[in-house]
């Protein structure tokens, strides 16, 4: 059925509508989003971050990112993305903040069991840093990397090759990072890009994705206070390191807890859970867009 915005039948002018190269359509409109979106990102970074008005800020800014690809996607697809979908937003938004943080929990825990971190602490420094790296990252690389890269290579290839895909890209995007390797890259693809990835698919929502990226940071930054993906590190209550001479492959090296073994582990046994559960639920076969 058509419907009419500013005089645009938007029913008829759909831009991923069935039909042919609908595939080549999608890549196209992904790869227009993402470099929007990533501009966007960029310019969140710069905003300052070590005030609670700071926090605002940039939550906003966030906020506003959303509303544009809402709008984006209204007019170019001719829906109002469930993706997005608000009263469902806290309680997913809570669920994923309480896997984010109780695996980086159980992450540190272990690197210590087996004698290759220190803690140190507490020293009560300021979470608002952390927490505004905490509220872009988990915000912005989400909407990016899991409704814009994954939702459209879905739509072009399916699930698995999405799946697969954005994991990659994801892991890749992190090889700019201070102290990236080969190694930490491959293990941010495994233990996080499959792991976030999970979550949108049992969904169908942005929301838990959202909650447990910006809780992993946050805990691990602040909390714990180690490096998170190779950026130094900021005020935190705990600091946790790695031990002098402690293998890298073991600790995760200057990289931080996140090229570790036990985050690999821990992060790829939840991921394969919860890639089950979407599976059992059906959502392997189902589109977080199916209405258009």
């Amino acid at each position: 059925m058509a419907t009419d915005i500013g005089g645009l039948d938007i029913g008829d002018r759909r831009f991923l509508h069935p039909g042919p190269l609908r595939w080549l359509r999608s890549v196209g409109w992904m790869v227009l989003l993402f470099l929007v979106f990533t501009g966007i990102y960029g310019g969140v970074q710069f905003l300052p971050k070590s005030t609670p008005l700071d926090a605002l800020k940039v939550l906003a800014a966030c906020v506003a990112g959303f509303a544009v690809y809402a709008g984006a996607v209204r007019l170019a697809e001719g829906r109002w993305p469930p993706e997005l979908k608000l009263s469902d937003a806290p309680l997913d938004l809570l669920v994923g903040a309480a896997v984010g943080a109780l695996i980086m929990a159980l992450v540190i825990a272990a690197l210590c069991l087996i004698g290759v971190y220190r803690i140190s602490g507490p020293h009560g420094g300021s979470p608002w840093q952390m927490l505004n790296i905490a509220i872009q990252s988990g915000m912005m690389e989400e909407l990016v990397f899991r409704a814009i890269l994954m939702r459209l290579l879905m739509r072009a290839f399916g699930v698995w090759p999405a799946l697969i895909a954005q994991a990659a890209l994801f892991g890749a995007a992190h090889l700019a990072n201070p102290g990236a390797t080969v190694v930490s890259s491959v293990a941010i693809m495994i233990e996080a890009g499959f792991l976030l990835a999970a979550f949108y698919l049992l969904s169908n929502r942005l929301w838990m994705s959202v909650g447990l990226h910006a809780a992993w940071n946050f805990a691990q930054g602040w909390l714990w206070g180690a490096s998170v993906s190779g950026t130094p590190r900021t005020p935190s209550l705990f600091i946790s390191e790695p031990k002098p001479g402690a293998p890298e492959f073991l600790s995760g090296g200057a990289f931080g807890p996140e090229a570790s073994l036990p985050c690999m582990i821990v992060g790829t046994l939840v991921a394969a859970l919860v890639l089950w559960m979407a599976w059992k639920k059906g959502n392997f076969k189902a589109r977080p867009d199916a209405t258009v």
